[in-house]
């Protein structure tokens, strides 16, 4: 057991590292820039959803399948993305990334001046989207250890999780609102010129990347994406973090299919509140974020990642439990607004920070395209799965499962290695007998 001043020590050693993180000139760039763009994003999909559902009537089909669009491409491509993150300079991967979005979101206003929005006009947007939300995700996920030190991925993952969750109170507000007085395509031109802030902010970072070292022999595409496959099936850490990913994947996205349909079209929530509920849960991303180095640093990220699955699993019970659109309905909209996403940002933050800690930047972009490519087909599985089962037993149960299948993914995570991970102390992927091939 640790003495007082062993203690008082660590914590001291956190806040010095917290200050100097903050002080990082190079990661505050990379900071406002993110929160510039998911600011406008939380906009963007929720404006999205609004003028799949309002402005072009969707079905719950037609949701399954908007969804799945944009999932497919990083299916398709995730391992591809991955080789690729490896083999060049993240940063103007990145950059790339966010101008194509720009050009990609800003026809979706244009249509909708000229009259040709349509769910047919969306689906093809939403799949390019995709692709460079993929190249994106990876290369970022793969870049920031080489932009932090080691000692501060998890501190550096939580600051963006909380600039996550304050952009989402705004954006969330904001977009139904926008959405009530402008209509859903012009909301969405936010969005596109967030990417442009990002961007920008990406291209100021002024630490020089590494070139990417030239090796003799090079193998394929193919072989090297094998590479990151081989490296998590090795690992018994990563390979349950990544099965445990599949499932929750599938789960969320049978519940999140489903949700902005049930909300609007079976409890009769108009946009505006929606907008304030919504904002409740990144208000509650935004402390949890704040409070989460030292929650993971007490209990560890494996037992943290596992009670963050539970208590969203269980808060996501709520919204199902919901009857039209009445106070308690709005309370329990919230309710799960407030422990959801506090659950949720535990599970985001240290299932990012644990690969991010244990495996070589070398094989990081491979690694984490291959947790991202078993995940989305669990996602994507979910989507098609949930559009097809609520036209036949209802929207109800078929969320009710998705809660429900969340919580037993921690369930299930507590019984795996994953359950004593501790980035502190962690072997890394060589001391575990994996080595990328020359």
């Amino acid at each position: 057991m640790a003495t007082r001043e062993e203690t008082t020590a660590s914590s001291t050693a956190d806040a010095r590292r917290i200050s100097l993180l903050r002080r990082h000139r190079d990661f505050r760039r990379l900071w406002t820039g993110e929160t510039i763009s998911v600011l406008g994003s939380r906009m963007g999909d929720v404006a999205v959803s609004f003028a799949a559902v309002i402005a072009l009537g969707a079905t719950p089909v037609q949701m399954g399948l908007l969804a799945a669009v944009r999932l497919v491409p990083k299916l398709l491509f995730s391992l591809v993305a991955g080789v690729w993150v490896d083999r060049a300079r993240r940063r103007p991967l990145m950059i790339g990334a966010d101008i194509g979005r720009f050009a990609l979101l800003a026809t979706i206003p244009f249509a909708a001046m000229r009259g040709h929005l349509a769910m047919n006009f969306l689906y093809p947007v939403i799949l390019a989207v995709g692709v460079l939300d993929l190249l994106f995700d990876v290369a970022y996920g793969a870049y920031l250890p080489s932009l932090v030190d080691a000692a501060d991925v998890v501190e550096a993952n939580s600051n963006l999780s909380a600039s996550y969750a304050a952009a989402e109170v705004g954006g969330f507000a904001l977009a139904g609102w926008l959405v009530q007085l402008l209509t859903a395509p012009y909301a969405i031109a936010v969005d596109a010129l967030s990417f442009i802030a990002s961007a920008i902010a990406i291209r100021s970072i002024e630490k020089p990347e590494a070139s990417v070292a030239e090796r003799k022999n090079r193998e394929s595409f193919y072989r090297e994406a094998l590479d990151g496959a081989n490296v998590v099936r090795a690992d018994r850490r990563l390979y349950a973090l990544t099965a445990a990913n599949t499932l929750a994947a599938l789960c969320y996205s049978t519940f999140s299919t489903l949700y902005m349909l049930y909300v609007v079209d079976e409890l009769r929530f108009r946009p505006g509140v929606l907008g304030m509920i919504f904002a409740v849960g990144g208000i509650s991303s935004f402390v949890t974020s704040i409070a989460a180095t030292r929650v993971i640093g007490r209990f560890g990220e494996g037992r943290a990642l596992v009670l963050g699955a539970i208590l969203q699993g269980i808060a996501w019970i709520c919204v199902p439990a919901a009857r039209g659109a009445t106070m308690l309905a709005a309370a329990l909209l919230i309710a799960q607004q407030l422990f959801g996403d506090a659950g949720g940002t535990v599970y985001i933050i240290t299932q990012a920070a644990i690969p991010q800690t244990i495996v070589p930047t070398t094989l990081l972009g491979r690694v984490r395209a291959t947790i991202s490519f078993v995940s989305i087909a669990g996602m994507i599985a979910g989507s098609i799965a949930a559009g097809a089962a609520a036209e036949l037993i209802g929207m109800r149960p078929v969320m009710y499962a998705g809660a429900i299948g969340l919580a037993a993914t921690g369930v299930i995570l507590a019984f795996s290695p994953v359950w004593n991970v501790r980035a502190s102390d962690v072997a890394s992927i060589a001391s575990a007998g994996v080595a990328e091939a020359d």
